[in-house]
């Protein structure tokens, strides 16, 4: 678990959003990274993974709006193209802070975190060294009326409990099924602590609320096919590893991770065969061994 003392800031993002940065691992040599993460997770949840890679980089996460400790707008309507705002905010501050030029940042982005980055690199040619994308959220066009309500995972997050009576009760509770069941110990530790937060301040045991509502999460499912960065990956110059999990899973973002190294005009695919969509909390060491190849 990261320690309380561990290092926060915060940075502007549009729509007056401080998105918020946490340190979750201190490189010796300085060398940034910036870890962009997945629908309704958190910038903490990356934490055993970042600690993987060795101390050779300085890891900051982030908590996109909604997300974690950043809170949306008020009656914020769920637009990928603003969690691009707060990947391309953050990952501009993270290399100010490190003191390097433009090209020496490696972002590391997973699911919805993949895309959000590949928006700012899209933005900002030249800002990123390299990008390790494990599963990035990067739909062709549908070629025809997306409805919502098909996609499964937006129902299934309007479904979610919200609440529990305390952290340990909703770490017993995930620990006892899939998927969350598998991850690290570690990994799901954070996930819960990073993902809660205490229904009254006055009693930080608990009770427990997800900081990622029910509806904002499935509103983002939702929204994942009603932004267009497929057409803009041939302009992407960055360099970028795209790592797919194991397609017999039937799992849409393993299947497209290949295609979407293809059409990166800099672009690699690397199977991970023995991992899913979650590889980063079930083995976040052998992530963490293909962030550090791009390093």
């Amino acid at each position: 678990m990261l320690p309380e003392a561990t290092e926060r800031r915060t940075v502007a993002s549009s729509d007056d959003v401080e998105v918020v940065l946490h340190h979750v691992a201190a490189g010796a040599s300085g060398a940034p990274l910036l870890v962009a993460h997945a629908t309704g997770f958190h910038g903490r949840a990356y934490a055993p993974m970042a600690a993987a890679l060795g101390g050779g980089l300085d890891a900051w996460a982030l908590d996109a709006r909604g997300h974690g400790a950043t809170a949306a707008p008020a009656s914020w309507v769920v637009d990928w193209r603003r969690y691009g705002d707060d990947a391309e905010a953050a990952a501009r501050w993270v290399a100010a802070h490190a003191g390097v030029a433009d090209g020496a940042l490696v972002g590391f982005g997973h699911s919805m975190g993949g895309a959000t980055l590949l928006m700012a690199a899209h933005r900002n040619q030249g800002l990123f060294k390299a990008l390790v994308l494990y599963e990035p959220i990067v739909f062709p066009p549908p070629g025809r009326d997306f409805d919502p309500d098909d996609n499964p995972l937006a129902v299934g997050a309007r479904r979610r409990r919200r609440q529990f009576a305390s952290y340990e009760q909703a770490i017993a509770h995930y620990a006892a099924k899939p998927p969350l069941g598998r991850f690290t110990p570690e990994a799901l530790d954070e996930y819960v602590r990073g993902g809660f937060a205490p229904i009254d301040p006055h009693h930080p045991a608990g009770p427990v609320e997800l900081t990622c509502t029910p509806e904002l999460e499935s509103a983002t499912f939702a929204m994942s096919h009603n932004v267009d960065v497929w057409s803009s990956l041939p302009d992407i110059e960055t360099l970028v590893l795209v790592v797919g999990g194991n397609p017999a899973t039937d799992n849409p973002p393993s299947l497209l991770a290949e295609p979407i190294a293809e059409h990166l005009p800099n672009g690699r695919y690397q199977p991970a065969v023995e991992l899913d969509h979650f590889g980063p909390f079930v083995d976040p060491a052998h992530v963490a061994s293909i962030v550090r190849s791009m390093t």
